[in-house]
């Protein structure tokens, strides 16, 4: 799992999980004249709410971050679990607020009497972690602020020349010879007395540009296609993560994922250079 592909609405669902696990152990009553010696149960004590508010806003949230930071989220009856994750949280809310309007369960019905416990602490934390999380799990995708990157990735080492050859130096071919002149040729060796000749001037040719190779992250998730042109993605590169160009095709890019795998990246648009 990566951590870097997490953004920052899959950090405030991470946030909400956590104040919803802490608000389950709160008690979920609140009972007028109660002595501060009476026992009030906590979600945990209650099935029903304990498993439609609480395990499902948690399970949900679970859901969206990992199919966030997956490279390839599973699937279940062949649907991602991102959209099951945010389903969760979303009925975790509406059964938060149902529990906030009659937290007796119909039980103050029983009778002549009307009067039943209110919410308690528990109860009410417990909708406001279900509101915020429904609200970031629906929002990340909308929100340019909620879509950046939780974790920024380090600058990457300057990358070595791909397939590069070590410089020539002092006794390899084509070196540099102490005292010849920059660009001049070796000369030949020559009767002693005879005249010099002069050497032919050869025109400088200018080298064809050449590739290479850089670190580049890219700003939103984007698909890698193989080299030989399936329309099958077989990876998708995530924000917050460096990745390495090592070819160019025209204006996409050959890139290499951080496990080897190869592949072409068609839209290279607002990626950043390392």
């Amino acid at each position: 799992m990566n951590i870097r592909s997490l953004t920052r609405g899959d950090g405030v669902v991470i946030g909400a999980a956590v104040l919803l696990f802490i608000a389950s152990f709160l008690d979920i009553y609140s009972i007028d004249g109660a002595p501060d010696s009476a026992e009030l149960p906590n979600a945990w004590g209650s099935a029903p709410l304990l498993m439609s508010v609480f395990l499902a806003g948690i399970i949900g949230a679970a859901l969206i971050v990992v199919a966030r930071g997956l490279p390839q989220a599973p699937k279940v009856a062949g649907l991602d679990l991102g959209p099951f994750g945010v389903a969760f949280t979303v009925f975790a809310a509406w059964s938060a607020l149902g529990n906030i309007f009659d937290p007796a369960g119909g039980a103050n019905n029983i009778g002549e009497s009307t009067a039943g416990p209110d919410a308690g602490i528990g109860a009410i934390l417990g909708l406001i972690a279900t509101l915020i999380l429904a609200g970031a799990a629906i929002a990340t995708p909308l929100v340019p602020a909620l879509k950046a990157a939780l974790v920024g990735a380090p600058r990457p080492a300057a990358p070595q020349p791909y397939a590069g050859q070590p410089q020539g130096g002092y006794g390899y071919p084509g070196a540099q010879q102490p005292g010849q002149p920059y660009g001049a040729q070796p000369q030949q060796g020559q009767p002693y007395g005879a005249p010099s000749q002069p050497q032919p001037q050869q025109a400088q040719q200018p080298a064809a540009p050449e590739f290479s190779p850089f670190w580049f992250a890219v700003p939103v998730q984007r698909p890698l296609f193989a080299e030989d042109g399936s329309p099958t993605p077989i990876a998708e590169l995530a924000p917050g993560t460096w990745y390495l160009a090592v070819e160019q095709r025209g204006a996409a890019l050959v890139a290499q994922t951080q496990d080897g795998r190869r592949g072409v990246l068609q839209d290279t648009s607002g990626i950043q250079r390392g």
